[in-house]
């Protein structure tokens, strides 16, 4: 698996999915520069030391963020007013993207709770 097949997942899709969903996967490639990209439970996700960290997925109605572990979106309720979550996928519109601050935070909490330090994050 690799960031081609993430390209080819993300120019299958129908816009404003696909400019919606690269969007994010800029701002994770700049929190997590030294992750592999590839693709996991068919989505596209951001792997650091073999441990997924980061992913999202689109849907016909939404799109999703998924941190890969239950417990960070519960973190961080307070954050998340007005986004529908679930422990393991936070739901946006296809034509809105997540704010980088956000995807920042979510982020930094999931490396924290899987005991990886990665520079940059």
């Amino acid at each position: 698996m690799s960031a081609d097949e993430v390209d080819a997942y993300l120019n299958a899709l129908s816009e404003p999915k696909r400019s919606t969903l690269t969007q994010l996967r800029q701002v994770l490639r700049r929190l997590l520069p030294d992750a592999e990209e590839t693709i996991s439970y068919g989505v596209p996700a951001f792997k650091v030391h073999g441990k997924a960290v980061a992913g999202f997925a689109a849907f016909k109605n939404h799109l999703s963020y998924l941190p890969h572990s239950g417990s960070v979106l519960p973190e961080l309720a307070a954050d998340l007013d007005g986004y529908r979550y679930s422990s393991g996928a936070l739901r946006f519109p296809v034509d809105t993207p997540l704010p980088d601050d956000l995807v920042a935070r979510l982020v930094s909490i999931r490396l924290l709770q899987a005991g990886l330090d990665v520079e940059g994050s």
